[in-house]
C-alpha cells in the first residue's frame, strides 16, 4: 500500500483498481498513534461568548471521541480507525484567537499551528484530511476508498452539528481537485435583524440525535417499509450530485432492486434477490444476504480520473451519514458498508462493464442485534 505524504501523492487511480480486486490486504501492521501528533501544547476551546461561534459545541457534535478509546465518535469510520484529521482555520467572531489550529478528538483539545492566511473570514474554516497509516494497517491495498468514505462522512456529521447549532454551513467543498485538504467547509454564525443568532431548524438533528448516533451490529433483518425506504433513498440522492446513482436491493416478500422514480415513488430495477451477491462483493460479509434491504450508490468508472474518484467517495460518504440519520429517524437499524471488491453492478444488470461500481451501501433492518458498534 502506498501511502501519500505531502510531496508524493498517492496515485489514486491505481489503488482504486487495485481496491476493487479480489487480492486479499495482508496482516494487519501497526496503526500508530490515534491522533495526528500536533506540535505544542494542547489548549482548551472556551465558551463561546456573545455572538461568538460556538466551536467547543461544535466539534463535540461531530468529531470529538466519547471515551478514550476513539472508537465512539459520531462520525463512523471503517475499522473504528479514525484516519480523518482536522485543521481549523479559525478567523474573527470565534472563542480561539484567529489562527491555524489542530484538532486532538480524543482530548477535545486544540494545537495552535500558526498565523491564519490573509484575508481569513469570519467564524472557522475546517479542512480535512487523512492519516493513510491508520485505515492502511487493517485494510492494506484497500484503505484509499474507505479513507475517502470516512472524510465524507466526518464532513456530513460537521454540516449537521452545524445544523443543529443554528450556523451558516454551505455544502462542504467536495470538488475533488486536491488531495490535501480533501474536503473544507466554512461555518459562521448567522445573525438575525436583531442581532440574535436565529433558532434550530424544525428539520435540524438533535444534539442527542448526533451523539447517540451509532451504526447497528448485524444482522439487520426485517424489510423496511416502502415509505421508510423512500425517505432513505430520497435523502442519499439530495445530499449527492448527478455523477451518483442510487439504488436499494430489498428483501422479503419480493426480492428485487428499486430506484427512485422521477415522480418521488420507487420504481423496479431489476427483478431478483441481489443480496448474496452483495455479501461477497463487500469482502465476504455474510450477513448483508440476510439484511432488510441494502442502499447503494453507484457510479465512479473504471476510467475516472483522481478528481472524480476523490468527489464521488466524498460524496457518497456524506450522502450515506445523512441517510443513515433519515433511517434511524424512521425506526430503522443501519450499518455503512464501505468495502467492495468486483463489484461491477453495471456489468450485473447487463450493462457496459466497468461503468457503474458500487462505491457506498448502508445495510438497513427493522431489527438488529443488541448493543452499538
Amino acid at each position: 500500500m502506498e501511502h501519500a505524504t505531502a510531496d508524493r501523492p498517492v496515485d489514486l487511480v491505481t489503488a482504486l483498481a487495485h481496491a476493487r480486486s479480489a487480492a486479499a490486504p495482508g496482516p494487519d501492521t501497526p496503526a500508530g498513534t490515534p491522533v495526528r501528533a500536533w506540535p505544542g501544547q494542547p489548549r482548551t476551546i472556551p465558551e463561546a461568548g456573545p455572538g461568538e461561534l460556538d466551536l467547543r459545541a461544535l466539534l463535540h457534535l461531530s468529531l470529538a471521541a466519547s471515551d478514550d478509546s476513539g472508537r465512539l465518535r459520531p462520525a463512523p469510520s471503517a475499522g473504528a480507525l479514525h484516519p480523518v484529521d482536522a485543521e481549523l482555520v479559525v478567523g474573527n467572531g470565534c472563542p480561539l484567537p484567529p489562527g491555524r489550529y489542530g484538532y486532538d478528538p480524543l482530548r477535545h483539545r486544540v494545537h495552535h499551528l500558526g498565523r491564519e492566511p490573509h484575508g481569513t473570514p469570519p467564524g472557522v474554516t475546517v479542512e480535512l484530511n487523512v492519516t493513510p497509516r491508520r485505515t492502511a494497517s487493517h485494510y492494506g491495498h484497500r484503505a484509499w476508498p474507505l479513507m475517502l468514505l470516512d472524510t465524507g462522512h466526518a464532513a456530513a456529521a460537521l454540516w449537521l452539528a452545524a445544523s443543529t447549532l443554528g450556523l451558516a454551513a454551505p455544502m462542504p467543498r467536495f470538488d475533488g481537485l486536491t488531495q490535501h485538504p480533501l474536503a473544507v467547509m466554512h461555518f459562521t454564525v448567522t445573525q438575525h435583524a436583531s442581532g440574535v443568532s436565529p433558532p434550530q431548524a424544525a428539520s435540524a438533528p438533535t444534539p442527542g440525535e448526533l451523539l447517540t448516533r451509532r451504526s447497528a451490529p448485524p444482522p439487520l433483518t426485517g424489510t423496511p417499509h416502502r415509505d421508510a425506504l423512500r425517505a432513505v433513498l430520497t435523502a442519499a440522492v439530495r445530499a449527492s450530485d448527478r455523477e451518483l446513482a442510487w439504488c436499494a436491493a430489498v428483501g422479503e416478500p419480493k426480492p428485487e432492486l428499486v430506484e427512485p422514480a422521477p415522480d418521488g415513488t420507487l420504481r423496479r430495477l431489476a427483478a431478483g434477490e441481489a443480496r448474496p451477491t452483495l455479501a461477497l462483493w463487500a469482502a465476504g460479509q455474510a450477513w448483508l444476504a440476510d439484511a432488510g434491504a441494502v442502499l447503494l450508490a453507484y457510479g465512479c468508472p473504471s476510467d475516472a480520473d483522481a478528481p472524480l474518484i476523490r468527489r464521488t467517495h466524498l460524496r457518497a460518504g456524506f450522502a450515506v451519514h445523512l441517510a443513515h440519520l433519515t433511517a434511524v429517524r424512521h425506526g430503522l437499524a443501519a450499518r455503512p458498508v464501505g468495502s467492495w471488491q468486483q463489484a461491477d453492478l453495471g456489468a450485473a444488470l447487463g450493462a457496459a462493464p466497468g461503468r457503474d461500481w458500487i462505491v457506498h451501501g448502508l445495510a438497513l433492518g427493522t431489527h438488529s442485534e443488541q448493543g452499538t458498534s
